[in-house]
């Protein structure tokens, strides 16, 4: 289990993320929703090593979580124009590497070839030499959910990655997070506006309101008054 331990994150006076304890079961997407300004971002960089959190800790298998072993899909994709799909998904790699390879972004043949099926994972085999600009809003998530793969985490993080989506594309992207994550064996967490495009892959549900843990439920057991009475909160 990925267990968060009594977390919080201050910002001055302020606690974006207050208290807070819940735990995360390898292989499912754990759905986490609350009003803007709930935490959810500050918790999912709190598990990306991004935020040092005030107090309380983070394990997994009662060992301390790394930022090494989280990955995070941004809202944006934030890929990297003017370079290929497979050059932004080698990209995801590149922290991991000694500096020198950094620097020149060198990349062996093992590695392109993980990448080149990092992107079939994702449905977007035949893409790897596209150039990123040229693909669609939900193409380009897909690459960089893939790119978040090739670093190998334990933890897949995703912030509000279909934000900017329509609907029937953001359900699709939601689709592939899920599958990578069960078929990786991998603990995901995904936060979300729309719980409602979440509804066929979601295995969890967190809700988040006032930097507190106000729901924490299996999906089977959601219904739309848990979700109002989240967004209520706050």
């Amino acid at each position: 289990m990925l267990d968060i331990e009594s977390l919080t994150r201050q910002y001055g006076s302020e606690a974006a993320v207050d208290g807070l304890s819940a735990q995360l079961a390898r292989g499912e997407l754990t759905v986490l929703i609350g009003r803007s300004g709930a935490g959810k971002t500050t918790l999912l960089r709190c598990l990306d090593g991004l935020e040092q959190p005030n107090e309380g800790r983070i394990t997994v298998d009662d060992a301390p979580l790394a930022a090494t072993d989280a990955a995070l899909v941004f809202q944006s994709g934030a890929l990297v124009d003017g370079k290929s799909a497979v050059g932004n998904v080698l990209d995801g790699a590149l922290g991991r590497k000694p500096a020198w390879r950094e620097l020149i972004g060198w990349h062996s043949p093992d590695e392109k070839r993980v990448a080149i099926e990092r992107l079939h994972d994702v449905g977007l085999a035949g893409y790897a030499d596209r150039p990123v600009e040229a693909l669609s809003g939900g193409q380009q998530q897909r690459v960089g959910i893939a790119r978040a793969l090739q670093q190998q985490p334990d933890v897949l993080l995703a912030d509000e990655p279909v934000a900017s989506l329509d609907p029937e594309t953001g359900r699709s992207v939601l689709a592939v997070l899920a599958r990578a994550v069960s078929e990786h064996d991998l603990f995901g967490l995904v936060s979300l506006h729309q719980p409602g495009l979440a509804s066929n892959v979601a295995d969890h549900y967190l809700g988040m309101a006032g930097g507190q843990l106000v729901l924490d439920r299996p999906a089977a057991q959601i219904d739309s008054d848990d979700i109002e009475r989240v967004y209520a909160n706050g």
